[in-house]
């Protein structure tokens, strides 16, 4: 009942810090140009 949480406490502590913005996922504001890539990855 709480995977892939150990308990209930730990999905309600894991839920409080994503919802007090604690946990952030990454924002990259400059977009990719196709120079950010080399030819070796296309």
């Amino acid at each position: 009942p709480f995977r892939p949480f150990c308990s209930e406490r730990c999905k309600s502590m894991d839920f409080g810090a994503w919802a007090s913005e604690n946990f952030r996922v990454a924002n990259n504001d400059d977009p990719a140009s196709p120079d950010d890539f080399d030819a070796t990855s296309q």
